[in-house]
């Protein structure tokens, strides 16, 4: 009896000691977190710059909806309601007859002369539009961010808004039925697209390389599934009479998600599932070599990675870090494609832009779907480096090269609202 009594009496200061150790640590992180400078600026600085307009950032006209779905939560911090709910309308009154959405839109009087790639609506004679089509998120994007649109604001009456014959609510469902109609794979029960670097929108093949045409090689990656696996879970929120249509759909993109993309033996997912004109690249190139940072912490959000999972995918990616010497993991991919490997200059050499650039715009991402799964303490010290460049370079840039150095856009607005977003989860747990 004595005995199982200094079992149980050492087990209880065991996990007791453990719980206060626990405690302690997590009191002292939620005091840096409170008083962390780099927190203070990034904010303020964020809601600066949201002030000055709806573009990605300077060097860009348009507004794009892969971008605004990232910071239309801080700009719900400085704008009012109806502003950031007629952005989402400009996106549904220039939908495709097929259901598809545009990458984003630009005022009409600002298109030269030469330029030809746009479409127009009758719906929305302002603008013009324009679509990446070798990219297959912009639907699973527009979802997302009504979604997040509702949730900030309370507004559901926009489902209701008509558009043309058709109100938003059909027009959200017309969207997700163009993936299934357009960018479905029967063989895999996947979504498709051109084969590109992780979440990118450029293609390997010759010009600027944002067009599916007749030298596009069709894949499936994880990003693309893991974007419409949320939308799917956003729409069944907002619209619970779409669950009977949708539900199974979801499921069966999550198992054919982890079926034929998730390596288990290296516990990664793998870049590309080729279809019938097979892999762009060289046959002696072992493309499994490469690790897709956005795209896996895509699929996190989309629920696709257990917690023992994210932790080795989190370790994984801080070990490829410092093998690429980059600053943060924000790090697109690595390692990076050879030189050469994709047509576009923007893509050579390695370590330039979506070929191994540093993006906090997935990088934030990544330290959310931390906090979300409980590794503050991991997401506090990986998001280090994303806030003090913020500070150091007095704003927010599309991405960063090897050496951290400012790169591409400047305002980069995706940034801005997933760093605000990341910061202000943080301040909630603490509180």
């Amino acid at each position: 009896m004595k005995r199982k009594l200094s079992i149980c009496l050492l087990l209880a200061f065991t996990f007791g000691c453990s719980a206060q150790v626990k405690n302690k640590a997590d009191k002292e992180l939620a005091t840096k977190i409170m008083n962390d400078e780099y927190f203070a600026f990034t904010k303020q600085k964020a809601l600066e710059i949201i002030k000055t307009g709806f573009n990605a950032g300077d060097g860009y006209r348009e507004v794009w909806i892969r971008d605004y779905n990232t910071f239309i939560e801080l700009a719900g911090q400085v704008y009012p309601k109806e502003e950031l709910k007629e952005n989402l309308l400009v996106f549904f009154r220039m939908q495709g007859e097929d259901g598809n959405i545009i990458d984003g839109f630009t005022p009409a009087e600002k298109i030269g002369k030469g330029e030809t790639d746009f479409s127009y609506s009758e719906l929305e004679p302002r603008y013009a539009g324009h679509k990446n089509s070798v990219e297959t998120d912009q639907e699973s994007s527009l979802v997302q961010a009504v979604y997040k649109y509702i949730k900030i604001t309370g507004d559901s009456s926009i489902l209701n808004e008509q558009i043309g014959d058709k109100t938003v609510a059909v027009r959200l469902t017309d969207a997700m039925d163009f993936l299934m109609n357009h960018r479905y794979n029967q063989q895999y029960g996947l979504i498709i697209g051109a084969t590109t670097a992780d979440w990118g929108d450029v293609q390997p093949e010759h010009g600027w390389g944002v067009d599916l045409d007749e030298n596009t090689h069709p894949a499936i990656d994880i990003y693309d599934n893991a974007m419409f696996i949320i939308a799917l879970n956003n729409l069944m929120e907002i619209l619970p009479e779409t669950k009977e249509k949708w539900g199974k759909v979801r499921n069966d993109i999550a198992e054919n998600s982890r079926k034929h993309l998730w390596d288990n033996q290296n516990k990664k997912f793998i870049p590309h599932i080729y279809l019938e004109k097979g892999s762009p690249f060289p046959d002696d190139f072992d493309e499994n070599q490469i690790y897709y940072f956005g795209g896996t912490a895509i699929a996190i959000e989309a629920g696709l990675l257990s917690k023992d999972e994210i932790k080795i995918s989190l370790n994984e990616m801080i070990s490829r870090v410092k093998q690429a010497g980059a600053a943060s993991i924000g790090l697109t991919l690595y390692p990076p494609y050879p030189e050469g490997y994709f047509a576009n200059k923007i893509m050579n050499p390695v370590y330039s832009y979506q070929n191994g650039g540093d993006w906090t715009w997935f990088g934030g991402r990544m330290i959310q779907e931390l906090i979300k799964n409980g590794f503050v303490q991991e997401a506090y010290k990986q998001v280090q480096p994303m806030v003090k460049r913020v500070k150091d370079n007095n704003g927010f840039y599309e991405w960063y090269s090897i050496d951290n150095k400012p790169r591409g856009s400047g305002t980069f607005r995706g940034e801005a609202g997933v760093l605000y977003q990341a910061i202000t989860m943080f301040e909630t747990w603490s509180k």
